[in-house]
């Protein structure tokens, strides 16, 4: 005997939607979202804007000297005091900010856009490659801070030879990656699949070569970015750096290092700025390599 339909419980009614499973949390906001991340990017923000705005700010000139008022303590007319020429030392900080942040940018541009173009015709063409990677290998096997300071010695210093002679070591890494991606990816189905079709060499490289290496050659940038910042206080410590008329943090530690004692503030503000930026570059290229790292991605 069969039972009535109507004693049969009706099945239950789910809300629409409620057999889906959880959507994860989006990878960049996962990565972003930390404290760390996030408190990096304020600070970043912060040094960059006031930086950009420095003629806004009604700053004391970085370049006027004023002996009566050497190496000063903190107070209202210099937050910073001054330095050892009369010197506003905050004013200094921050024009040196711009100069700095313009060296890291500059270098990273100019280490990427051609990496990326040696690196696609290495990994592409192999009668290129070799070529190619044996002059790289040549420029990489000089020390970086040695093959810059070299240049500068004989070309001059300035901010354009400073950036150039930081982007030339750098260059060869970036046209490295690029070339590993090259060599990966033309191997994938697609690529050979759009070879067989006919598609044009150079259509072949803008449309599936080179938009696959973007998100690693954007976290390289980050890394250069700090690295710059970092080689060009270096080089101007050493006195082979920006000329000693352009404030930067280097050559402003590297002017204060003789009054360590008497005035410490004079290495430790301009250090502060400078270990604040270079930490703040890098934990943003490290949330930015997660993000963008597919494995990483699926764990989030």
């Amino acid at each position: 005997m069969t039972q009535a339909t109507s004693d049969i419980p009706p099945a239950p009614v789910s809300a629409p939607g409620a057999d889906r499973p959880p959507r994860p949390r989006s990878a960049l906001r996962a990565n972003f979202g930390s404290g760390p991340v996030i408190a990096a990017c304020v600070i970043l923000a912060v040094i960059v804007l006031a930086a950009l705005a420095a003629n806004l700010l009604g700053l004391a000139d970085p370049l006027a000297i004023n002996p009566m008022e050497r190496l000063k303590g903190f107070g209202a007319a210099h937050w910073f005091g001054t330095d050892a020429y009369g010197r506003d030392v905050f004013s200094r900080v921050i024009y040196g900010a711009r100069n700095s942040l313009l060296i890291g940018a500059g270098t990273t541009i100019a280490a990427l856009v051609p990496g990326l173009l040696l690196g696609v015709i290495a990994g592409y063409f192999r009668a290129a490659d070799m070529v190619i990677m044996r002059i790289l290998d040549g420029i990489m096997s000089i020390p970086s801070i040695l093959l810059a300071i070299a240049f500068v010695a004989v070309t001059g210093a300035s901010i354009t030879t400073v950036l150039i002679a930081i982007a030339v070591p750098e260059f060869p890494r970036v046209v490295r990656l690029v070339r590993g991606l090259i060599l990966s990816l033309r191997e994938e189905p697609y690529v050979e699949a759009a070879i067989s079709l006919g598609t044009p060499t150079p259509l072949l490289m803008l449309r599936h070569l080179v938009p696959n290496t973007v998100a690693p050659l954007i976290v390289q940038g980050t890394f250069i970015f700090a690295s710059a910042i970092l080689s060009e206080a270096v080089m101007s410590f050493l006195g082979v750096g920006m000329p000693p008329e352009i404030p930067s943090w280097g050559n402003i530690i590297a002017e204060g290092r003789m009054y360590f004692q008497l005035k410490p503030e004079l290495i430790l503000l301009p250090g502060t700025f400078l270990a604040l930026t270079v930490l703040s570059v890098n934990l943003l290229g490290d949330a930015m390599r997660d993000a963008l790292d597919p494995k990483m991605a699926k764990r989030v």
